[in-house]
């Protein structure tokens, strides 16, 4: 049992310091090569056997043939070792560079493709990262050019529309001052429309941008729809009769909301203006309200046509007005991004498809929670 105690002591010792010159090297080696860790790495157990052999037979006095033998049985060990971990090493490396080569697309507006081959779990898993990384960045590269054309078409149309009644009130204002406008309060008239139409659209883009920004306050307070959408109603009255279109509103039904009243009632006006504009003489604009599960569905349905099926994805878009015959006077676009982005700040959504004769607008909310006494 003494003998044995002796053998493992000794054995320890010499695998101890193996050990300790492993971990050192592999300290002062971390930055090179995965290939060089995994050769130190394979050399640390061959040379603890070897010098725990070898402090093992020189304790207990082995002979030189004995020694011979084990030093060459070990010696062998550590060759194959060796080479196994610098094959491995090489398959390794020459996988990662391969993984580097296909990430550096990423930097060039590319998509990730992983390289062919198999390779480890981690490198493979690496791989799916990289490549589902590349398909979120196509994507969002794909939203910030949809976004920058809009933002360009909102420039030139802004631009335009600022253009025409500025150069409008120029006129007759230097009409006026020179005293040659022969109907002075038809002009007054004219200048005080143009001013609320520029208002209007200055109103609109400061909204715009609050809600860009996320900073749109809300006052929330519980409602019904019938009542949000009777305000809307009695609000587009008025212009529905001016162009003759006849609005319907008889199927809405009393479900409780908790949303911000004046801005709900934008909303609508936005959808009910914008349907009426597009809805020829003698057309009918109806109003809906439904509850479908915890959700209440208001639609504005319109007899515009409807709407090309590749231009609906953009019908929210910021400056979107659609073709030109279906484009309302003096609007710049901002109405129905306008009303998505009331919509989603009410943890909602706004979506539109085409119908029978026309189109319609959809506005889904949440059903406000039951009251408690």
């Amino acid at each position: 049992m003494r003998d044995v105690l002796l053998i493992a002591l000794f054995a320890l010792l010499g695998a101890a310091a193996a050990g300790l010159l492993g971990a050192l090297a592999l300290r002062v080696l971390r930055h090179r090569s995965v290939a060089v860790s995994l050769t130190v790495v394979a050399a640390v157990p061959v040379t603890a056997m070897l010098a725990g052999t070898l402090a093992v037979a020189r304790a207990m006095f082995l002979s030189s043939h004995d020694l011979t033998v084990v030093t060459t049985v070990c010696a062998m060990a550590a060759v194959v070792s060796l080479a196994t971990a610098l094959l491995l090493g090489r398959w390794v490396v020459a996988r990662s560079n391969a993984l580097t080569h296909a990430a550096r697309s990423f930097g060039d507006d590319g998509g990730f493709v992983a390289p062919a081959g198999g390779g480890t779990a981690e490198l493979a898993g690496l791989g799916r990262e990289l490549a589902a990384t590349s398909e979120r960045l196509a994507r969002s590269r794909e939203r910030e050019r949809a976004l920058e054309g809009s933002r360009r078409e909102l420039v030139a149309w802004i631009s335009h529309d600022l253009r025409t009644p500025l150069a409008g009130l120029r006129a007759m204002a230097e009409a006026l001052e020179d005293g040659v406008a022969e109907d002075p309060q038809r002009y007054f008239h004219r200048i005080r429309a143009e001013v609320g139409r520029l208002d209007s659209m200055v109103g609109d883009l400061f909204e715009l941008s609050r809600i860009h920004a996320g900073v749109l306050p809300l006052n929330p307070s519980r409602m019904s729809v019938y009542d949000l959408v009777d305000d809307a109603l009695a609000g587009a009255g008025p212009l529905a009769r001016e162009h003759g279109v006849l609005l319907a509103g008889d199927r809405v039904d009393a479900v409780p909301v908790e949303v911000d009243g004046k801005e709900m009632t934008r909303v609508l006006g936005n959808l009910l203006v914008n349907a009426i504009h597009r809805t020829p003489a003698d057309g009918t604009v109806a109003v809906a309200a439904r509850r479908e599960a915890d959700t209440v569905v208001l639609s504005v349905t319109d007899g515009c046509g409807g709407i090309p099926e590749d231009e609906l994805p953009r019908v929210f878009d910021t400056g979107w007005r659609g073709s030109r015959a279906r484009t309302p006077p003096g609007g710049a676009g901002l109405g129905l991004a306008i009303v998505r982005g009331i919509v989603e700040a009410h943890a909602g959504r706004a979506g539109v498809r085409n119908v029978p004769g026309g189109c319609r607008f959809e506005v889904v909310l949440p059903v406000a929670r039951p009251e408690f006494t």
